[in-house]
């Protein structure tokens, strides 16, 4: 009996959940406070909440980054392969495990830009900015990828059905394929990441990142934000700028 072709799922969205973490507030004030003082309590952030604010401002803005580090978060994310072409070029305080399409049959899941996707590029590098597509635009980009995707896929499945091995087929597969990994990371890593890959106005150092990638940064901060309150305070505070 033969299979019913797997159809395709377009996605406009990405996943990013914090599958575990160890990560706080006073792990900085814990780690920071041994240079001057010997071993500290835990409980040195409710003893004293305001001490432990300024110290950690003074941390951030003074840039003494080896206290942010004693803190661990690990994230699920499912985004589109070249969000992790780019995601992986952050190496130091990260680990990362992706799925593999040498051991797995990849599912049909394809990215295809949301309406509010700014498309058109307007400048010259260094000097550009995104601005919104006509619907004509989005109309073609959709059905353009959409159409490839197809295509891809059913060249990936007919050469799989040859009995072609997973790592050669594969690589008719294109790069708006989602995969998934876990990330883990600390804090101060984090806050590298967040620096170069979200645009804000109150940065000090500019960035202008891949809006796809940013979708990802987005979800990651507002989760790392609730674990380490203050610490993303003095983040914001000091112009987005990692320790």
């Amino acid at each position: 009996m033969t299979e019913e072709p797997t159809t395709p799922t377009f996605r406009s969205d990405v996943t990013v959940d914090l599958v575990r973490s160890a990560a706080a507030d006073s792990d900085v004030i814990w780690a920071a406070r041994v240079s001057t003082s010997g071993e500290q309590s835990l409980e040195a952030l409710q003893q004293d909440p305001e001490k432990s604010k300024g110290l950690i401002n003074y941390l951030m803005r003074d840039r003494h980054g080896t206290p942010f580090e004693h803190n661990s978060m690990t994230f699920f994310i499912s985004a589109p392969i070249f969000v992790f072409r780019e995601f992986h070029r952050h190496r130091s305080g990260w680990s990362y495990n992706e799925e593999s399409g040498r051991y797995r049959e990849l599912e049909p899941v394809f990215y295809v830009p949301g309406a509010e996707r700014r498309l058109v590029q307007q400048g010259k590098p260094g000097r550009y900015e995104f601005v919104a597509g006509t619907p004509e635009q989005h109309k073609v980009t959709v059905e353009a990828m959409e159409d490839s995707y197809r295509k891809s896929y059913e060249s990936y499945r007919e050469m799989l059905e040859a009995g072609v091995a997973r790592e050669v087929a594969r690589a008719v597969l294109p790069v708006g394929l989602f995969s998934s990994m876990y990330a883990t990371c600390n804090a101060r890593s984090l806050m590298h990441f967040l620096s170069l890959r979200t645009k804000r106005d109150n940065a000090a150092v500019p960035s202008f990142p891949q809006r796809e990638i940013e979708m990802v940064a987005e979800q990651m901060e507002e989760q790392w934000s609730r674990l380490m309150p203050l610490t993303h305070a003095a983040f914001e505070k000091h112009g987005r700028v990692a320790p």
